[in-house]
């Protein structure tokens, strides 16, 4: 994928959620992961689409694990953040850092 890839905050925040659960990260550990971390309601419609453009941008990878008899034969998909997808949130966390100098005693000031 050529240039740089933006992220949107949702965006960022399923990035991290799939970091933070490694091995473990689908749609269930996911989603409890950004609604317990974030304090936001999530529906599963939302977190699949997003994970859906990621895959799509080149930041997540997904595969399906065998059938598991206990979802009644139906295979878990699994997520892992891809180099580019790193990249971007290191980009994204350094453009917020900058713009946010020097702004930390006038953020305290709410209108």
């Amino acid at each position: 994928m050529a240039g740089r890839e933006h992220l949107g905050e949702f965006e960022q925040i399923v990035l991290l959620a799939v970091l933070r659960l490694g091995d473990d990260a689908y749609g269930v550990p996911i989603r409890r992961e950004i609604e317990e971390r974030t304090g936001r309601s999530l529906t599963v419609g939302a977190l699949y689409r997003t994970l859906d453009r990621l895959e799509e941008k080149g930041c997540l990878a997904s595969w399906f694990s065998d059938p598991i008899p206990e979802r009644g034969g139906r295979s878990k998909r699994y997520f892992k953040v891809e180099p580019l997808g790193m990249r971007s949130l290191r980009e994204s966390r350094e453009a917020l850092t900058a713009m946010w100098e020097g702004l930390e005693g006038q953020a305290t000031h709410e209108s």
